[in-house]
């Protein structure tokens, strides 16, 4: 294998890590609040849906990009209302988004485009293209390091070095800051925080928005980054293995990036390898698309030990009074 068809599947499991990694750091800021989010794939199928609708409305991606937002934020408000205000059973409330942006998305665009439960496929102003680093095209020539740059960095969309640079900035927010602080004892001791006088509920909420965000912008990227529109079920169990990668990770923002970048490496060697000739058996293109997610399930039981949760996690916080 030459370095250039290294880089090209490199180049592809960032392209395909970025969504899965912003959906799990938008599980990491929930969950360690104490609020288990199964609906991140929901959230994450109705951002894609309305951003693409929008951005093929409107012309504008970042329009697009803003209504997507506002999508996975107003799921986000509905869980934190069932969770956290009714204290109602959260994974229950997480897989009813999933059933309920599963059903609506592809209802509304038929009704809207009629073509089928998609979108118009979204020209170069309703998308996001790729952006060229400083000095890339000058440096593309240099053996070795200039093909990295300019294959591997550059040329990716801002939503790519977005969802990257929320590594540093996650890590920043949880053990650097106040809200950060507050926020971690909330998912272990919500009796300690409340004691102190600081609102359980507030800081719940806060990381369901924060949350939601993260989702938004991982949807949008689907529908108007990786892909030209949207297309039922585009998501395709993305947030689910967002929350492998989080349990993986052990709801740590350094290792959720190791984390998505592995199962985002299997995703794309399973493109790439399509009908793999082994000499004596080729192996179907059915069992490279499985590959990812049965290697997630072997993973996850036989290679990341004891993963503790937030100790207050998925338990309803009901204030003494």
């Amino acid at each position: 294998m030459d370095l250039l068809t290294v880089l090209q599947v490199l180049d592809s499991t960032v392209r395909l890590a970025t969504p899965l990694l912003l959906a799990c750091l938008a599980g990491l800021f929930s969950e360690r609040a104490g609020i288990f989010d199964i609906g991140l794939e929901g959230k994450m199928l109705a951002a894609a849906f309305f951003s693409a609708a929008i951005a093929a409305v409107t012309g504008s991606v970042w329009i697009g990009l803003g209504a997507g937002i506002l999508a996975s934020l107003s799921l986000s408000g509905l869980h934190g209302l069932a969770s956290i205000t009714f204290r109602g059973n959260q994974l229950i409330s997480g897989v009813a988004i999933n059933f309920l942006a599963a059903g609506l998305t592809v209802l509304i665009a038929q009704s809207w485009f009629q073509q089928g439960g998609r979108t118009p496929a979204l020209l170069s102003g309703g998308r996001f293209g790729p952006i060229t680093l400083p000095g890339a095209e000058a440096l593309r020539e240099v053996p070795v390091l200039g093909p990295i740059y300019y294959e591997l960095i550059s040329g990716h969309s801002i939503l790519v070095y977005v969802a990257f640079a929320c590594v540093p900035l996650t890590w920043w927010i949880l053990y650097r800051t106040r809200f950060g602080l507050r926020l971690r004892a909330v998912g272990e001791n919500p009796e300690a925080v409340d004691t102190a006088g600081i609102s359980v509920i507030r800081l719940r909420y806060a990381a369901v928005l924060i949350c939601g965000l993260l989702c938004g912008i991982a949807g949008a990227y689907l529908a108007t980054a990786l892909q030209a529109g949207f297309v039922q079920d585009m998501t395709a169990g993305r947030g689910y293995i967002a929350l492998a990668a989080l349990i993986f990770a052990k709801w740590r923002p350094l290792q959720a990036l190791y984390a998505t970048l592995l199962f985002g490496f299997l995703q794309a060697i399973a493109l790439r390898y399509q009908n793999l000739d082994l000499g004596f058996f080729t192996l179907p293109v059915q069992a490279m698309d499985a590959l990812p997610y049965i290697l997630t399930v072997v993973i996850l039981a036989g290679f990341i030990g004891k993963a503790v949760p937030p100790r207050a996690g998925g338990e309803p916080y009901v204030k003494e009074r």
